[in-house]
């Protein structure tokens, strides 16, 4: 695995900004002090795995930059992307508390660097800030909430439906880039993965969408010219 970690001389948690973006705005000068000792910062580049389904981990993973893709492996190691995160994301957290193995993959999908908390520091965390234990509980409730979306949405809706309701999303969690293409790239596989679909079907949507002029397609990007007509697809 090659990564990169940045020494306390080059990054300290309690000097940095993003301290106060993520579930670290909680700690106190003391807490943040504790916490420069213990964690790392990690560069992965992309497509390098942050910590494997079924694999035990010794601390979680706060996202500061890039994007992590979280999957899990079903029936014949078929993949299903659960989510897709975006600073300041926490990654394996509810592993590491429950002490159980990861129950997903998480990968870079682009250049990314994360800070290591390891399980020590975690545990006294929770012990010790209510305001941060609560956080968590939060994260994990709205991590719940988003699985129980997705099954909804695939066993109820139309791949149709789903792939138009993906896009829209994408665009507002993730913006656009300077030329109005969603800023994540994802290959054909993926979006399959996260609607719950073979390759070639969404292969054949985006072809229809862009033939209908609702999207444009350059490569892996996508940029949505017709915002309203997908936003009526999913309301059908």
């Amino acid at each position: 695995m090659m990564h990169f970690f940045l020494t306390d001389k080059e990054v300290k948690i309690s000097r940095s900004t993003w301290k106060d973006e993520s579930i670290l705005r909680h700690l106190d000068e003391r807490e943040l002090a504790t916490l420069d000792e213990d964690c790392q910062i990690m560069f992965y580049r992309k497509g390098e795995t942050i910590f494997l389904q079924g694999n035990y981990i010794d601390g979680c993973y706060l996202a500061l930059s890039g994007i992590v893709k979280q999957s899990k492996k079903g029936v014949e190691g078929r993949e299903s992307i659960l989510r897709l995160n975006k600073p300041f994301g926490l990654l394996g957290f509810r592993s590491v508390l429950g002490d159980e193995p990861a129950c997903n993959t998480s990968i870079a999908l682009v250049d990314s660097f994360l800070c290591y908390i390891p399980k020590e520091s975690l545990h006294r965390l929770v012990k010790t800030n209510g305001d941060f234990a609560l956080d968590l509980l939060q994260i994990a409730c709205r991590e719940l909430e988003e699985s129980n979306f997705m099954i909804t949405e695939i066993a109820q809706k139309s791949l149709k439906e789903r792939l138009a309701e993906l896009l829209l999303m994408l665009k507002s969690k993730f913006g656009v880039d300077h030329n109005g293409y969603i800023d994540i790239s994802l290959s054909r596989e993926e979006y399959a993965s996260i609607v719950g679909t073979a390759t070639e079907s969404v292969i054949r949507l985006l072809s229809e969408f862009k033939a209908e002029r609702y999207i444009n397609v350059s490569g892996k990007k996508i940029e949505i010219i017709n915002e309203k007509a997908l936003e009526k697809i999913t309301a059908t």
